[in-house]
């Protein structure tokens, strides 16, 4: 019997999920989660009908934005966090802090993490990541560090900025970019839960990467049970690992800015050094944006445009697959995440990203 379980912060769409066996957690004879760690993962496996039905193939996306803090990135957070409290960096109910660099979403599952376990919490970002994300983490009692835009050798960029918090006395820096417990926590439980909630039909995986922990895990999790799986990814403008990885651009060199967050490097991680992807693709900002939309109106899904890219990488590879495949990918987040920018029709207007009407099964926007 499936329950529905709903935890909430005062913020619509902060919403939890379907109610499982919470990665293993939690005791046979019940399935009440002890505390909001419990209730993270066995999120809901969805066929996209429409997008099925237009590429004739089965279109499969993991549903990440149902995790209690509305992210895949409460999983490696999760991870993140376990690892250094078993490590004895970390005390429950002490004066702890976690510091982290962030493109927002594993801030605000560390902040949500920090607040149920007494911790005490720091982030640094860019600061052109969402107002929305930045108020969230404020909100679990955070305190964030909006940095301006620099080179990643600049002492003010904000990972530096991280690095240097996690020297303080009693601060503790897991490093979500270098640390592959981020990527161990997707070998241990998203791909294994799509992989069983699929019957084990998948036969190609599409996704994005910043960190690199999700393509880390998902990779080499699908090519353990499926050699043959062939792993893409989609790489948003101003990233350079689609040049890394086809052209072998050790420099990562690239070109343009793109809107989407937490997506797209231009230096290669721990994380994504693990990874294993046999080919990559471009995607564009004006194709996610109408892929969000699209989502939006014709499926009934409300997430972020990160997400809505991986979306438009799975319409890309079930195209070169051809009919009769099922093509799986992440959907990162929730759109809550992007009121003020994504959801903001001024805003978009201004950025010349205002999205393509369309109607159910039209996927022409859809570049090749």
């Amino acid at each position: 019997k499936t329950e529905m379980a709903w935890w909430g912060v005062g913020l619509a769409g902060i919403a939890g999920g379907l109610v499982f066996d919470r990665m293993a957690k939690q005791s046979s004879s019940s399935e009440i989660c002890h505390g909001v760690r419990d209730a993270i993962g066995n999120t809901p496996m969805i066929e996209l009908p429409s997008l099925s039905k237009a590429t004739g193939c089965r279109i499969l996306v993991k549903a990440e934005n149902f995790n209690p803090g509305g992210s895949i990135k409460d999983r490696a957070a999760l991870m993140l966090l376990t690892r250094a409290e078993e490590r004895g960096q970390l005390a429950p109910n002490s004066d702890s802090c976690i510091v982290e660099g962030t493109g927002g979403n594993t801030g605000v599952a560390l902040a949500m993490l920090a607040a149920a376990s007494g911790y005490q919490a720091k982030f640094a970002m860019p600061a052109a990541i969402s107002t929305d994300k930045v108020n969230l983490m404020q909100l679990f009692g955070a305190t964030t560090f909006r940095q301006p835009s620099k080179p990643i050798s600049d002492p003010e960029h904000y990972y530096n900025v991280a690095k240097r918090l996690g020297q303080l006395e009693n601060h503790v820096w897991p490093d979500q970019f270098e640390n592959t417990d981020n990527g161990n926590a997707h070998y241990k439980w998203t791909a294994p839960e799509m992989w069983r909630q699929s019957n084990g039909t998948i036969d190609g995986f599409m996704c994005a990467s910043g960190t690199g922990g999700t393509m880390n895990g998902c990779s080499r999790y699908f090519k353990h049970v499926k050699p043959s799986m062939p792993v893409y990814l989609i790489d948003p403008p101003g990233s350079g690992l689609y040049n890394y990885i086809m052209k072998n651009d050790t420099s990562f060199s690239s070109e343009g800015s793109s809107i989407t967050e937490g997506i797209g490097i231009t230096r290669l991680t721990n994380n994504f050094r693990g990874a294993l992807v046999d080919k990559a693709i471009k995607g564009t900002d004006e194709e996610a944006v109408t892929m969000a939309y699209y989502l939006l109106r014709h499926e009934g899904l409300y997430v972020g445009p990160s997400a809505a890219l991986n979306v438009v990488g799975a319409v890309k590879m079930a195209r070169e697959l051809g009919p009769g495949h099922t093509v799986a990918t992440v959907l990162c987040d929730t759109g809550d995440r992007y009121l003020s920018t994504l959801f903001n029709p001024t805003w978009l207007e201004k950025k010349g990203l205002t999205p393509r009407a369309t109607k159910r099964c039209d996927l022409t926007f859809v570049g090749e």
